[in-house]
C-alpha cells in the first residue's frame, strides 16, 4: 500500500514537472486576472438592468449610504420596494441577504455624488467594476484553495477548474446584473471558509477557526446557500484529509452552530416570508399547473440547468411564465431527469465512501441545485441562470478532472503541453465569443429585453419589458422621426405579454401608456381599467388617470361653446376617471346648463360643492338655476 502511494506520488511529480509552466500559483492567477478583465471589461460601461432598480436605485436605504446600513441589516432586501408599492412581502422565505446591499450603500456613500447629473446611471460604473473585481478575486482565492489543499499534485486541474468557472457564459447574469453580487460574495466567502477550515485542521491555531467562522457568517449574510457547508466541510475533511467520519463531523460542529445562529437571526427579521400563495403567476410560476404537472415540470427543469452548463446558448434574463411550458410524467425527459439525478446522488455517495474528490463535486452540484429547484421550497421563479452559479462549481470541477484524465493518456510530453495550451485557448475563445456580446446586451433594460424577446418569445415578462423598452426609445429626442413606429412595436410586444398572462398589471399599464402616446385615449383608458381591476391600489394608476382626465377635460373645454353635446362626453369621461376633482364637476355642470339640462347641472354643481365647499363658482351656478 505504501509502495503504491509512493509510486502514485512519483508519477504525479513527473506530471507536475511536465506542466511546470502551469504550476506556479501567481502565474496562473495572473492569467485568470487578465482573462477575467478581458472578457468582462466591456460590462464596466453598463447601466442598471433587471432588479438593479428596486435593489439599488429605488432602495431608500442604499441611497442613504452609511446611514442606511442599520436598516439594511434589519430588513428584507426588498423592504424599501414593498413600502413604495404599498405591498406586503411577496416571496416565500423572504430575502435576507444584507451583505451585498451593504456594499451598495458604501459605494453610494463614497461615489454617489459623482453621478448626480446622471441619476439613471448613478455610480453604475463603480458597481459593475466592483462586481468584476469580486468575481475575479473569488477565482484567485479558489485557485489558491484548490492548489493548496485539493490538487496539490495536479495543479493543472485546479487551473482548469478556475478557468472554466471564470469564462463560463452562464455567469454573465451574475456579473452584469449588479444586484446578483450576493451570489459572488456568497461563493467568495464559502471558499475562504474552506481555506480557514483546512488551515485550522493543519495548525490547530484558534485564529484560523475564528476566521473561518467569521467567513462562514459572511457567506450566510451574502446568501443562505452557505448552509450546505455543514455537510460539505466534513465531506472534504473525510475525502481530502482522510479523517474518520466521526472526526470529520466533529470538526464541522462550530460551523453548524453559526448556521443555527444565522437562521435564528434571519427568521427574527423576515420570518417565513410570504405566508399566502402569491396571486401573480410571475412570482408563483406553477400557479396554473395541476399537482402532477408542478412536480413533473420542476423535475424536468433540472435538465434545462444541465443543458445550460454544457451548452450555454441562448442565454436569457428570464425564464418565468410561460417560457417553460408545464409538462407531465408522460414526458420522457422527466424520467431522464429522475434517472440522471438519482444516479448522480448514488455516485456522489459511492465516491464519497471511496474518498474520491468527484464525490464532493457531485455533492456541491446537487446540494445547491436542490436549493434552487423549487422541490423543497418555492422560490418565486421557475429557474434562472444566476441560480445555477454555485452548482456550476461542482460541474466545472468534474469537467476539469475529466480533461486532465484525458491529457494523462498522452505519453509524449511535448504534444501534451501543446494540446493543453490548445484546450485552454479553445475554452477561453469559445466562451468569450458568447460572454462579450452578452455583456453588451446587459447594458440596460432596453438592450436586454429587446434582445431577450427574440430568445424567449413566450415569456410574458420579457415581452412586457421589451414593450416598455420601445416606449423608452420613443421618448429619446434622437428617435423623434421613428416615434410612432417604435410605439407600435411597443404595442406589439405588450399585447403579446397580456395575451400570455391575462393578469399582467405592468403589461396593461404600459399598453395604456403606448396608446396614450398615439392619442388613442379610449384604448389607453381600457387598458388602465384592466390594470385597476387586478391591482386597484397601484400607485401609477392615479398619475395615469390624472393625465388622461386632463386630456378629456381640455378637449371638452376647447369645443364647449361650439359643440356642447360633444364637450359633455369629454367632461363626463374626465369626472369618471377623477371623480374627486371639483373643477371638472363645475365645468360639467356649466356644459349641462348650456344645453338647459338643469337637473344634471344641479347634480354636477352639488357634487362640486361636496368636494370643495369653497367653490364659489359652483355656488353661483346653483343660484342661477330656475327654482324647482
Amino acid at each position: 500500500m505504501a509502495k503504491q502511494k509512493e509510486n502514485k506520488k512519483k508519477a504525479a511529480t513527473i506530471a507536475s514537472k511536465q506542466y511546470r509552466f502551469y504550476n506556479r500559483f501567481w502565474f496562473q492567477a495572473l492569467v485568470l486576472i487578465c482573462i477575467g478583465f478581458g472578457i468582462y471589461g466591456n460590462s464596466f460601461m453598463n447601466e442598471y438592468a433587471l432588479d438593479d432598480g428596486i435593489v439599488i436605485q429605488k432602495n431608500d436605504y442604499v441611497q442613504k449610504g452609511f446611514r442606511g446600513i442599520p436598516k439594511i441589516m434589519k430588513t428584507d432586501a426588498y423592504d424599501s420596494f414593498y413600502r413604495s408599492m404599498n405591498a406586503k412581502q411577496q416571496l416565500s422565505g423572504g430575502r435576507y441577504r444584507p451583505l451585498s446591499v451593504v456594499t451598495f450603500a458604501i459605494e453610494q456613500q463614497l461615489f454617489g455624488s459623482t453621478a448626480k447629473d446622471k441619476p439613471e446611471t448613478d455610480v453604475a460604473m463603480v458597481r459593475h467594476m466592483m462586481n468584476v473585481v469580486f468575481y475575479i478575486l473569488s477565482l484567485v482565492v479558489l485557485l489558491f484553495f484548490l492548489q493548496t489543499f485539493i490538487f496539490k499534485e495536479t495543479p493543472l486541474v485546479a487551473f482548469l477548474a478556475c478557468l472554466l468557472f471564470l469564462v463560463h457564459p452562464v455567469h454573465t447574469e451574475v456579473i452584469s446584473n449588479v444586484k446578483s453580487r450576493d451570489e459572488i460574495l456568497s461563493f467568495l466567502f464559502i471558499i475562504l471558509t474552506f481555506i480557514s477550515a483546512f488551515r485550522y485542521r493543519e495548525t490547530k491555531n484558534a485564529w484560523h477557526l475564528v476566521l473561518g467562522l467569521l467567513y462562514y457568517f459572511c457567506a450566510l449574510l451574502s446568501k443562505e446557500y452557505a448552509v450546505t457547508l455543514v455537510i460539505l466541510i466534513p465531506m472534504l475533511f473525510y475525502i481530502v484529509n482522510e479523517d474518520t467520519l466521526k472526526s470529520a463531523l466533529t470538526g464541522a460542529i462550530p460551523y453548524l452552530i453559526i448556521a443555527v445562529v444565522y437562521l435564528l437571526i434571519r427568521y427574527s427579521i423576515v420570518k417565513a416570508g410570504a405566508t399566502t400563495e402569491n396571486p401573480d403567476v410571475l412570482n408563483n410560476p406553477f400557479k396554473f399547473a395541476t399537482t402532477p404537472e408542478k412536480w413533473a415540470t420542476k423535475i424536468e427543469i433540472l435538465n434545462h440547468y444541465l443543458r445550460l452548463l454544457f451548452y450555454p446558448h441562448p442565454l436569457s434574463s428570464d425564464y418565468s411564465y410561460n417560457t417553460i411550458p408545464y409538462t407531465d410524467f408522460l414526458n420522457p425527459l422527466v424520467w431522464f431527469s429522475i434517472v440522471f439525478h438519482l444516479s448522480a446522488i448514488g455516485a456522489a455517495v459511492y465516491l464519497f465512501i471511496k474518498r474520491n474528490i468527484i464525490g464532493f463535486a457531485l455533492a456541491f452540484y446537487l446540494m445547491h441545485l436542490l436549493l434552487v429547484s423549487n422541490l423543497i421550497m418555492n422560490l418565486g421563479a421557475t429557474m434562472g441562470e444566476r441560480l445555477i452559479y454555485h452548482s456550476s462549481f461542482g460541474f466545472v470541477l468534474i469537467v476539469a478532472v475529466f480533461i486532465n484524465w484525458c491529457l494523462q493518456k498522452i505519453n509524449a510530453a511535448g504534444i501534451k503541453n501543446i494540446i493543453t495550451v490548445v484546450v485552454i485557448c479553445l475554452i477561453t475563445i469559445s466562451s468569450s465569443a458568447i460572454v462579450i456580446p452578452r455583456n453588451a446586451q446587459w447594458k440596460n433594460d432596453t438592450t436586454l429585453f429587446i434582445a431577450d424577446a427574440e430568445t424567449v418569445p413566450n415569456s410574458a415578462l420579457v415581452n412586457g419589458n421589451a414593450g416598455k423598452a420601445y416606449i423608452d426609445l420613443s421618448e429619446k429626442p434622437e428617435n423623434k422621426a421613428q416615434e410612432t413606429a417604435l410605439i407600435r412595436k411597443a404595442i406589439y410586444y405588450l399585447s403579446k405579454s397580456v395575451a400570455i398572462h391575462k393578469q399582467y398589471v405592468n403589461g396593461y399599464l404600459n399598453l395604456g401608456v403606448a396608446y396614450y402616446k398615439l392619442q388613442n385615449y379610449d384604448s389607453a383608458k381600457t387598458e388602465w381599467d384592466m390594470a385597476k381591476v387586478i391591482y386597484p391600489n397601484n400607485p401609477f394608476l392615479k398619475r395615469n388617470y390624472g393625465l388622461l382626465a386632463q386630456i378629456y377635460f381640455n378637449s371638452g373645454m376647447n369645443i364647449g361653446g361650439k359643440e356642447p353635446q360633444q364637450a359633455i362626453l369629454f367632461l363626463e369621461k374626465a369626472v369618471e376617471i377623477t371623480p374627486e376633482n371639483d373643477s371638472y364637476w363645475y365645468n360639467l355642470g356649466g356644459a349641462y346648463y348650456t344645453i338647459r339640462n338643469f337637473e344634471k347641472a344641479r347634480s354636477s354643481w352639488t357634487k362640486a360643492l361636496e368636494l370643495n365647499p369653497a367653490n364659489d363658482q359652483a355656488k353661483q351656478g346653483l343660484a342661477a338655476l330656475p327654482v324647482k
